[in-house]
């Protein structure tokens, strides 16, 4: 009924409704009542939008071409210098920027931003597809059996003894030959090159370097570099 009243810009009738309506919704207890209070919202915001779209701003509209223009004569454009293909042409506004015409212009407008522009394509971005969440498979736990249990533990027991008592067995079979060796000669070095090399098995001789540590750590032998800087085993 009041209508054209509350589109008027010189009017308050529709935040005087509004406030209204507010203290009337704090009594609410019945849905119609509810109903009629959500019905008479929707109805206010379409008059607001209305109400807002009759204002004026009184704000002149932006024009691209003087901007441009503008822009072009702030960067020091020079039109008297034409070129002689296009001083024939009509309509068209020809000239030659400046070597720092867009230094000048970054350096204007870094003043208005205090962090660099975000990255965007000039010729559109390359979108992709969000991607497809792949579907979760669940494993299957993997039951172990009473008999792994007791069988793993006593081969893997078994292995380890086997290969300690064959480790102890070749240490004592190098210890044994140099031993004899310092025993005949026990002021001539032995190289350590031509004890632990075997020319025929590089897996070999990586053993043969292995079980002489054992025998240099325990003290049975001493390694050091002879004259010509080159590893030796002598007798402690």
């Amino acid at each position: 009924e009041n209508r054209e009243d509350m589109l008027s810009s010189r009017s308050n009738r529709l935040t005087e409704a509004l406030e209204e309506a507010n203290k009337l919704f704090s009594g609410v207890s019945r849905a119609r009542e509810a109903a009629l209070d959500a019905q008479f919202l929707v109805l206010a915001s379409n008059l607001g939008k209305e109400k807002a779209n009759e204002l004026h701003s009184e704000m002149t509209a932006f024009d691209s071409l003087a901007f441009a223009e503008d822009l072009l004569t702030f960067m020091g454009i020079n039109r008297i210098e034409v070129e002689e293909n296009d001083s024939d042409s009509e309509g068209i506004s020809g000239g030659y920027l400046p070597s720092n015409a867009w230094q000048k212009l970054g350096e204007e407008t870094e003043k208005y931003f205090r962090r660099a522009p975000s990255f965007h394509y000039m010729l559109g971005s390359f979108k992709s597809d969000p991607p497809v969440p792949r579907q979760r498979i669940e494993r299957q736990k993997k039951t172990t059996g009473g008999e792994e249990k007791r069988a793993m533990p006593a081969q893997l027991k078994k292995m380890e003894e086997s290969h300690q008592e064959a480790t102890e067995k070749e240490v004592e079979r190098i210890l044994g030959l140099l031993q004899t060796h310092f025993k005949n000669d026990p002021d001539t070095p032995i190289s350590f090159f031509d004890l632990v090399i075997d020319p025929n098995s590089f897996a070999r001789t990586v053993e043969n370097i292995f079980h002489v540590s054992f025998i240099i750590r325990d003290g049975f032998a001493r390694l050091k570099l002879d004259d010509d800087k080159l590893p030796i085993i002598g007798k402690i």
